[in-house]
């Protein structure tokens, strides 16, 4: 399969082939702009300066993504996994250093423990098994231990990450059933994966604020 036919959305080469596919990238830039709002509202500069970092980061994913769901090819389908992968590890470093108090030397080993745990994905799982979304599985992982570590130390962000994971879940079933849903909706479910991604990891970043003690509104009603 080629990686102009890897969504249902997408029929030919040609730029804008999948429009629900790209325009629903906005999705990531808009909570990218409200992560933006939440890390002004932060009372010390080192939270102000992680919630800017994972704000960009987000952007970075909206636009790589769009990039390749615009222009469908090798490369920009390496930035598109590329950005995905910084932003989870960044997080998960972030996370682990500010909430739940890790080293240095502990945040760095838990870094390179989720690079070996995807390498291990990589090489156990075929690399097109559930349509590619086997990709997904290690940051689902990582996820769940990190609510589990939290609960004590942080349980309201370890519920909104909770809840994060519960939505995490049905947009990965919208990404994996994309393909095979393709006959009776030619347009994909792919975009769904898009738009709620992009609330997920929204709520991953309000999670981070919260844990430490920071305002995490978006400035408008529960986003």
């Amino acid at each position: 399969m080629t990686v102009t036919s890897d969504y249902c959305e997408r029929l030919s080469t040609l730029p804008w082939a999948e429009p629900l596919n790209a325009l629903s990238n906005l999705a990531f830039l808009y909570a990218a702009l409200l992560a933006w709002r939440m890390a002004r509202r932060c009372h010390g500069a080192q939270a102000r300066a992680d919630a800017r970092l994972l704000a960009v980061l987000l952007a970075l994913v909206g636009c790589a993504s769009l990039s390749f769901h615009t222009f469908a090819s090798p490369t920009t389908g390496i930035l598109d996994v590329a950005f995905i992968g910084v932003f989870n590890l960044v997080y998960l470093c972030l996370f682990v250093r500010r909430v739940l108090g890790l080293s240095k030397a502990a945040t760095a080993a838990a870094g390179a423990g989720f690079l070996a745990l995807d390498q291990l994905r990589g090489a156990l799982l075929p690399a097109r098994l559930l349509f590619g979304s086997t990709l997904y599985l290690p940051p689902l992982l990582v996820l769940g231990l990190l609510i589990l570590a939290s609960r004590g130390r942080a349980p309201a962000a370890s519920r909104r990450m909770a809840g994060a994971a519960a939505v995490f879940l049905v947009s990965l079933t919208a990404r994996t059933l994309d393909r095979p849903l393709c006959s009776l909706w030619p347009w994909g479910l792919h975009f769904l994966w898009h738009l709620l991604n992009a609330w997920v990891l929204l709520q991953l970043i309000r999670a981070l604020l919260e844990a430490r003690g920071e305002p995490a509104s978006v400035g408008i009603e529960e986003a």
